[in-house]
């Protein structure tokens, strides 16, 4: 009896399983079954489109790359325009500097302007000549200035250059052959504050004048305009 219900059991047992693989069996060939109802022309389409599909965007990765190339060609190209228009920009103010420095530019600035005068005294036993403006005294005035970072400078009006000279004259003095008479003007344009420090040092230019018995008058000024060497005058 034993034997016979354990038999009975085993055999429901395998009963079950094989009827749930015969269902599960018969599900997934329902799902399967459309895919299996395609003809041949069907899946030879649909791997034709997929081939396309995977080659498009193959290229699209490649024109990717190739965009991104160009991107940095141009923006180096970019980066090169600008420094060649930023070195352009430099030499046609390099050149603009020098033109002014050798006179041949109108300048116009703030700066200051040193007047030297004829001694407004000279004893009677003293000559005269000891106590007027000569071309040294206006010198050490110019010099003073070059050197203290006067952009531009010019004596009675005349803008003198690099190759300028100054020679008294009797009672004027000639700069680059033109005659000029006591006061002489010396304008300079720089900064207002370091061309009158410079100046007024102590034992510096203007102490020397007045020891040489020149009345000298330092004066700041903002609005200085300067003609080019040799321009002709309005």
């Amino acid at each position: 009896m034993r034997r016979q219900a354990r038999s009975r059991v085993l055999l429901t047992f395998i009963c079950f399983v094989f009827g749930a693989m015969l269902g599960f069996s018969y599900q997934h060939a329902q799902k399967e079954a459309p895919r299996r109802q395609w003809s041949d022309s069907e899946w030879k389409k649909e791997y034709e489109y997929r081939s396309a599909l995977i080659a498009l965007q193959k290229e699209n990765r490649s024109l990717k790359q190739q965009l991104v190339k160009k991107q940095e060609e141009l923006a180096a190209w970019e980066k090169k325009l600008a420094e060649d228009q930023s070195n352009e920009a430099g030499l046609a103010k390099e050149a603009e500097q020098l033109r002014m420095h050798v006179g041949k530019a109108r300048v116009k600035g703030k700066g200051v302007a040193v007047t030297l005068s004829d001694s407004s005294y000279i004893p009677s036993e003293a000559s005269a000549t000891d106590y007027i403006v000569h071309e040294q005294h206006v010198w050490k005035v110019v010099h003073e200035l070059l050197i203290s970072g006067a952009e531009a400078v010019a004596i009675n009006g005349q803008r003198i250059s690099h190759r300028s000279y100054i020679v008294c004259n009797g009672p004027v003095i000639e700069v680059d052959g033109t005659q000029h008479a006591a006061p002489f003007v010396i304008s300079a344009i720089g900064d207002p504050d370091v061309l009158s420090s410079a100046l007024g040092l102590a034992g510096g230019v203007i102490d020397e004048l007045v020891e040489d018995h020149v009345d000298v008058k330092v004066e700041k000024q903002k609005d200085i305009v300067l003609d080019p060497v040799f321009a002709p005058k309005p």
